[in-house]
């Protein structure tokens, strides 16, 4: 299986006519926040795969000129405070949107909040285990995870429940985005455990 996951920046490697001739062989797409609805529209449309998201921190709202809002991209499945299950790829996700609260506005929590969401998840995280053997596969959140590629600056922290969410229910992947690639040298992928550790700024293709 194949995934091609994607945050914060539109790239003209993605956002081209070409996109179908360079991306032949992905099997899903995961979107792990910051990027307008029209963009992943756009990758849904010339894909036709299926695209899970979360929203990031900085969320565009398009008006249309009736007046309607639209923050979530059409043809996609939002995973905030949800535990999907793709049958078609046997494949158990789940995800929290946007980032630690640093200054006034929506999509930033607090640490308390988090931890609040990631304890929603875990009745159906239990009844996966039960019925298919295992609690999680693909954990797809925009801020990532206390020690796990977060920064030293205060909009960049990790989320403390993300790292008890990895450490106790071992998930194959932590998706995420947020942290910009400033530094060359900063980790884009790392293991943790039993968990393969991404940041999908820009995109990464990954392969389970």
């Amino acid at each position: 299986m194949k995934i091609l996951g994607l945050s914060d920046i539109e790239v003209p490697a993605v956002y081209s006519q070409h996109i179908t001739e360079r991306f032949n062989d992905i099997d899903l797409v995961v979107s792990c926040g910051d990027l307008p609805a029209v963009y992943l529209e756009f990758v849904v449309s010339m894909l036709d795969l299926p695209l899970y998201y979360v929203q990031g921190n900085h969320v565009t709202r398009l008006e249309d000129h009736e007046g309607n809002v639209q923050t979530d991209p059409t043809g996609t499945i939002n995973l905030h405070k949800k535990v999907f299950y793709d049958r078609e790829n046997d494949l158990i996700l789940a995800g929290i949107e946007g980032s630690l609260r640093y200054k006034p506005g929506p999509y930033q929590y607090s640490q308390r909040r988090m931890w609040l969401m990631v304890f929603s998840l875990i009745p159906r995280l239990i009844w996966n285990k039960i019925f298919h053997g295992r609690y999680l596969d693909v954990f797809v959140s925009h801020a990532a995870a206390t020690g796990l590629h977060d920064a030293d600056d205060y909009a960049h922290r990790g989320v403390n429940a993300f790292r008890w969410l990895i450490d106790t229910f071992k998930p194959r992947l932590h998706l995420h985005g947020h942290v910009h690639f400033y530094n060359p040298l900063a980790p884009r992928e790392s293991q943790y455990k039993a968990t393969r550790v991404i940041n999908t700024y820009g995109y990464r293709e990954i392969t389970l």
